[in-house]
């Protein structure tokens, strides 16, 4: 038998392996996803458009990206849940993710259409693989550190995140230095260390982290696809008995579609009304390193506050967020809020994810996290859809970053009707059932 010792090592290594793909995946939220590719879209894939067509067509691509997650992540996390392979279907959609970032290389002046189109599968297979990845949490984590485990990976993600950016930014302001010819090919090399960066830093997850058990239910098809239909449909009909998970998600939904659009939105809105690339960049940088320890902080304010309680208060920074957004002029204001945003974009982000994962039964977790993503991938299609539409009306995204509002209010709102302790309390009530407490 091994010791104690030994079985802590254990666990430890097997939270270290899982945390660290967070570190691997982050680099696409960073440079390709925040400040990389959204200037390269604007300057030089979209040379042919208007800043404000560029802006409005970045949104969209977001929005087919999200779209298609959107419909496909429910029935994919029923068949992991099914066939015990939430690893390899992790695998498989990072490998599409890496794939398609690394073909971002080939993307030149005026290559909007061929730029979106590999955004949009690249996207789909980030967004994809962290389905899965979330999907292991509960199984990873002790129950009394899950909240502590979730703001880890987004701490490392920062981390990892940032260290590559901090290298492509060096590459792309001085590219000579580098034997570079210039910053646009600073730029697609910088889509092609992502690819790099992702794939290597992802090994330690699947070397490390064991595949849950699968959970066949009475009644349930052998074939994998078939049966995640079935228990796709199963969870519709049942889901007035997860009640509390319900109103979470339709909460999330609301809150996370100000969150994603800020993210996604925030360097082409900023070129858009003026703001240098020094600014814009140098805050996307800055909000990387100073979200790591904010990461931490609301991982202990959660032990004292609740975890619902804590992303409240991120959802009261946001809204002040939103609000500052329409006002902003110079450089000085996007710093500002880009401080602002470090505050809490971690803490918030991770304190759901770990609430839901108390919340699903762990039979059930990729199926349910499947769920939850639809939730992060529907709100990242009405945002950038609703933030391009404003935008080409208007003439200006000002008004668009304003309306995030109503989205942290309403959101915040009906979070505050989550009983916490009654979902937690069912999905424990389930887990004993099914041997799997």
């Amino acid at each position: 038998m091994r010791s104690q010792r030994d079985v802590s090592r254990t666990h430890a290594q097997i939270v270290n392996a899982w945390c660290m793909y967070d570190w691997a995946n982050s680099a696409f939220a960073t440079t390709i996803m925040a400040a990389v590719l959204p200037t390269f879209y604007s300057a030089v894939a979209g040379a042919t458009l208007t800043p404000v067509q560029a802006s409005s067509r970045w949104g969209y691509t977001n929005t087919i990206a999200m779209l298609l997650v959107a419909f496909a992540a429910p029935i994919l996390g029923a068949m992991a849940d099914h066939s015990g392979a939430k690893k390899r279907f992790l695998g498989g959609f990072a490998g599409l993710g890496i794939l398609f970032t690394a073909l971002l290389l080939l993307v030149s002046t005026g290559d909007w259409l061929l730029a979106s189109a590999l955004y949009i599968l690249g996207r789909i297979g980030f967004a994809g693989a962290n389905i899965f990845y979330d999907s292991l949490l509960p199984h990873i984590a002790y129950p009394d550190e899950i909240d502590q485990v979730s703001t880890k990976g987004y701490a490392l993600g920062y981390l990892g995140g940032g260290l590559l950016l901090v290298v492509n930014l060096a590459w792309i302001m001085k590219p000579a230095w580098f034997g570079l010819p210039n910053a646009e090919i600073a730029s697609r090399l910088s889509f092609l260390s992502v690819a790099i960066w992702w794939m290597v830093f992802s090994i330690p997850l699947f070397r490390w982290v064991p595949e849950p058990p699968c959970v066949h239910e009475r009644g349930e098809s052998a074939n994998p696809v078939r049966a995640g239909f079935q228990r796709l449909g199963r969870t519709f009909r049942e889901i007035r008995r997860y009640r509390e998970l319900f109103k979470f998600l339709v909460a999330f939904w609301l809150y996370n579609d100000g969150i994603g659009t800020i993210i996604t939105m925030a360097v082409i809105f900023g070129a858009e009304i003026g703001i240098g690339d020094t600014d814009l960049i140098g805050a996307i940088l800055a909000v990387q390193f100073l979200g790591i320890p904010f990461s931490f902080a609301f991982g202990r304010l959660a032990r004292r506050l609740g975890t619902k309680r804590s992303i409240m208060l991120a959802l009261g920074v946001y809204t002040v967020i939103a609000i500052g957004g329409y006002f902003m002029q110079t450089g000085l204001h996007f710093w500002i809020l880009a401080l602002l945003v470090a505050t809490v974009q971690g803490g918030s982000q991770a304190l759901s994810r770990s609430l839901f994962g108390r919340m699903a039964p762990k039979g059930k977790t990729a199926e349910f996290f499947g769920f939850y993503d639809v939730s992060s991938k529907f709100a990242g299609i009405v945002g950038p859809a609703l933030f391009g539409l404003v935008g080409q009306v208007t003439g200006s995204s000002r008004l668009s970053i304003v309306s995030l509002v109503l989205f942290f209010i309403s959101g915040g709102g009906l979070l505050l009707w989550v009983d916490e302790q009654e979902g937690i309390r069912l999905a424990d009530e389930e887990n004993r059932a099914a041997g799997l407490a």
